[in-house]
């Protein structure tokens, strides 16, 4: 157990490495949704109400690029390179590749939630949050159901030349549906119904709570609710269909 444990240990570092050195992946991953806080709220002056809308969307689409897109991409790639295969075939426990793979895109996610609150405390005067464990709460279930989702849809892209439209199609109306750049409070009823179905909505809803209203976890039960039930079904998912070549 220690040595699995210190195998994964390794390759979380070498996967930070890897993140950082491969431009791309460190700007649409980690710095996009910054640029688009800064750029969007500046550009078009969002006064306070918004910002306190913007904030939390802008966090909760960081926590699905993260983890969702990020690990998607990654493991389509590795897998039609037949890197995947080859490191089947090494001494490597499965169990530390994963969790080293998995815990590189759940610490991206959880330090862009961190500097998304910094900076629109800083440079929006965007309350601190009023419940802290709910922030954590909301961003850890969340930051689990789209990493399982995430390995979920990489099964059914069929090479990676595919995968932007295939990302795309998922991701881009995922957040203009969901509240990223807007309140919902004013969506046609049947997209609003939509929304309301998908996970992204329950985390920026989440992340509000804890930021504005401070209402507590007990206010969004809902949410955690379909956050988890994502979180099972894309895990069922990746377990059942998942292709090491």
């Amino acid at each position: 157990m220690t040595a699995t444990a210190t195998l994964a240990w390794r390759e979380f570092r070498f996967q930070r490495r890897m993140f950082w050195r491969n431009p791309t992946a460190a700007f649409f991953t980690f710095l996009l949704p910054l640029f688009l806080l800064v750029l969007i709220a500046t550009v078009f002056s969002l006064n306070q109400s918004d910002l306190n809308h913007f904030i939390p969307g802008i966090a909760g689409m960081a926590v699905m690029s993260a983890t969702f897109v990020s690990l998607a991409y990654n493991l389509v790639f590795i897998r039609e390179q037949g890197i995947l295969k080859r490191i089947r075939g090494t001494p490597e426990p499965m169990s530390s590749y994963f969790a080293g793979v998995i815990s590189n895109a759940i610490w991206n996610a959880i330090l862009q939630v961190v500097i998304i609150i910094v900076l629109g405390h800083v440079l929006y005067s965007t309350p601190w949050p009023k419940d802290w464990v709910e922030v954590v709460v909301i961003t850890i279930i969340g930051v689990a159901a789209f990493a399982s989702l995430g390995i979920a849809v990489a099964q059914a892209i069929p090479n990676f030349d595919a995968a932007p439209a295939y990302m795309n199609a998922i991701f881009l109306p995922m957040i203009f549906i969901s509240g990223t750049f807007y309140s919902t409070d004013h969506l046609p009823r049947a997209i609003k119904a939509i929304a309301t179905a998908l996970p992204l909505k329950h985390i920026i809803d989440g992340l509000y709570g804890a930021l504005v209203s401070g209402k507590g976890l007990s206010h969004h039960a809902t949410a955690i609710a379909v956050l988890l039930a994502w979180g099972a079904a894309g895990l069922l998912l990746a377990t059942r269909y998942f292709r090491w070549e």
